[in-house]
């Protein structure tokens, strides 16, 4: 999938096998529960779009449960079990991923990309994404940059099915 072409063309079809390895796969129940929107599964999905669509501002437990509908207690074990990380690790991870992206594609130093996805202090942001990733933010951007192809920026995703 390095080559943009052969991404075009054979993305999809991977896309879709992958689809049918997962359902079908040892997890499969579970994640057709979760794509069904039943029990617990959509409780945390709820909160785990508003941790998608809020990362980079002040985002508490507290407001992930009441989103979900749940005790604290409940929504912790619950939120383990279907992603399993915590909710503050999973917030944490979304943000360091949005920051890479911006690094990646908006071209931002890492101190820009670390106060627009939440964090409040560049050096903290720099120690969890070493952490996280194994490389700093320049060496990260610069691996990316040299091991994968990346698609211009209008064109379209290989991804996503327009059918």
């Amino acid at each position: 999938m390095q080559d943009p072409a052969e991404a075009l063309i054979l993305g999809p079809a991977l896309v879709r096998e992958l689809y049918y390895r997962v359902l079908t796969g040892e997890q499969g129940g579970s994640l057709r529960a979760a794509l069904a929107q039943q029990g617990h599964f959509a409780r945390v999905g709820r909160a785990i779009r508003l941790i998608h669509h809020r990362y980079a501002g002040p985002l508490s437990v507290a407001e992930l449960a009441v989103e979900a509908r749940m005790s604290l207690a409940s929504f912790h074990r619950h939120f383990r079990g279907v992603t399993d990380s915590t909710p503050l690790q999973y917030l944490k991870s979304t943000r360091l991923h949005q920051a890479r992206l911006l690094m990646l594609r908006a071209e931002m130093s890492a101190a820009q990309a670390a106060f627009e996805v939440g964090y409040e202090s560049a050096s903290q942001f720099s120690r969890e994404f070493k952490r996280f990733f194994g490389r700093t933010p320049v060496e990260e951007v610069r691996w990316i940059k040299a091991t994968y192809a990346l698609p211009a920026p209008d064109t379209p995703s290989p991804f996503v099915s327009s059918h």
